[in-house]
This record gives structure tokens, sequence and C-alpha cells, in this order.
């Protein structure tokens, strides 16, 4: 598993991916890239051309067509999902404003500090509760209708399965995580990559990891608060990654990194920029990057078991 930033600017996955596998065949993953999927010509001008599109995004579609039920339902999962994080949203302000209120109170450590304490365990019991309601739903969607095995699903897989057979690495890109994790969902891509070098780019990180936290320190609209997204694909653990963090969070403000670190550790916190690669062959490597410290600082990872 190797992890990387945003591509578009400063590209590195094509040299990572010879490094890895030389000139063998490459899968691609561009689902986040939604009715833009098959726009991938400089992507496998990177890894090489006999890079191929797995194309999870129209397959979604042609299911879509031919099974009107699991469509009906799984459009009725998804707004359920919304409306949850409409929930979620509405507990998290107010918890987020009182830890965020207790941190500039000045007052007795002693009297301060455990009520401060609390306010932040309230806040991550509610990032936790609302993955365990998402998980909740989830089980239920699929218990009722068994995607995997209905036959507009299991023919899609079959066809996946057979093609990933023939290729030494998958590179998964970002974009839209959330469209990008509900297809990789669908047909079980996980399940599938199990032996494969898999390199994932920028939100393609965020998808196959056990945590999604949505994050902007500067949004148009709101505080910024960031959020328990979702969760991934749990192909990986032990880092939970930031991508293209120094444009997206205000790294310069002490007490906006230390919550962040506070709130999504112990799990180090690193900033995924452009260049920026994590390794996992059976612990992390990452020399060149950078983490959140619970102080508000940024300091160098290397890397963990």
């Amino acid at each position: 598993m190797v992890l990387l930033g945003p591509q578009r600017a400063a590209p590195d996955v094509g040299r990572v991916v010879r490094e890895l596998v030389g000139d063998a065949p490459v899968a691609l993953v561009t689902a986040g890239w939604q009715e833009w999927e098959e726009d991938d010509a400089w992507l496998k001008g990177e890894v090489g051309s006999g890079a191929f599109n797995l194309g999870l995004y129209a397959r979604a579609q042609r299911v879509a067509e031919v099974d009107r039920e699991l469509t009906a339902a799984h459009r009725e999962l998804q707004s359920r999902i919304r409306e949850l994080r409409r929930t979620y949203n509405l507990r998290l302000a107010p918890a987020m404003k009182a830890w965020i209120d207790l941190s500039a109170l000045a007052g007795t450590p002693e009297v301060v500090g455990p009520e401060l304490a609390d306010a932040l365990a309230v806040v991550r019991s509610l990032d936790r509760h609302h993955a365990g309601r998402l998980q909740e739903l989830r089980s239920a969607y699929y218990q009722r209708f068994d995607p995997h095995n209905r036959p507009s699903i299991a023919q899609q897989r079959d066809e996946l399965r057979r093609a990933l057979e023939a290729v030494a690495a998958v590179v998964v890109e970002g974009g839209h995580v959330p469209a990008l994790v509900n297809r990789l969902r669908m047909f079980g891509v996980g399940e599938l990559l199990a032996g494969k070098v898999v390199v994932a780019c920028s939100g393609g990180a965020m998808a196959l990891s056990p945590r999604i936290v949505l994050f902007h320190d500067s949004p148009p609209w709101g505080p910024g608060h960031a959020e328990m997204g979702d969760v991934g694909l749990c192909l990986y653990s032990g880092v939970l990654v930031f991508p293209d963090g120094s444009r997206r969070l205000r790294l310069e403000d002490p007490g906006r990194v230390a919550r962040l670190a506070l709130r999504f550790g112990p799990e180090p916190c690193v900033v995924l920029d452009p260049g920026t690669r994590l390794d996992f062959d059976g612990a992390w490597r990452s020399p060149g990057s950078v983490r959140l410290t619970e102080a508000g600082t940024m300091a160098q990872w290397r890397g963990a078991a």
C-alpha cells in the first residue's frame, strides 16, 4: 500500500508505480471523477499506456439500468445517510462550540481541565456514534438485498475479478470521495484487491481508510468543523490522512491544529500534500511527511509500526 497526495499539479504516481511493479499491467479506479471517469488520458500517460480503467462508475450506471429494485433501495439508503448527516451536524455544532469555548476559558486548571477533557470526550463519542449509525444503516441494506449476490452485480464482479487477475498494481484516484466509496463498496472491490500493490492518491487514500474525515477550515459556509464523514474500506490502519492539507487547513492556527490531533488521535494525523508518500509493507514509512500535534504544531513523521 502506498498513499500519495494530489496528482494534477505535480504527478509522481507514474514514478512510484514503475518503482514498485516495473512495466507490469496496471488497473485504474477513477470512479470519484463520476461522469468524467473516462477522461483518464493524463493518468494513463503517467503510469503507462497499457493501463486500463476498471470503469466502476459506468458499471454502476449499467446496474442502475437493469436492477430497478436495487437502485431504488440504494437511493433510499443514500437518502437516510444524508438525513443522518443532518442530525449529526446539528449535534456536532454545539458540542464543538462548547469544547472551543472551554479551551479559551481562563480558570483554575484543576477545575477547568476535567471539564475540557469531558467536552472533547463528548465530541469523540458523537463521532463514534455517527460512524456506528452509518454501519447500522448499511448493514440493514446489505442484509436485506445481498447486493453482491444479485445477478446484476455478480456479473460485474466476475468481470472485475478476471480483469484484476492480469494486473500487478491498482491505482485508486480521488475526486468525489463518497461517490468513489459507494462504487468500491457496491462491487466489493476491497476483497478483489488482495495480493495487489495498491497506490491510492489523495481522496483515494481517504476512501481506503477506516475513517473518512471531511475537512475544510475555510469553507464558504459555517465554521468549518471537520466531520466524521464515513467509514471507508478499512484496507489499512495506523494513520489518518488529510489530502492537500496545506491548502485546506489553517496550519498556522495552533488551536485548530491541536483540536484535529486531539479529536482524531491517537492515530497520527498526516498532511498528504503533493509530493508526500506513505509506504506500508508491514510498517508505515514516510520520511518526508508531517503530522499535526496535540500542541498545535507540525512535526516530522517518519512512520510507525
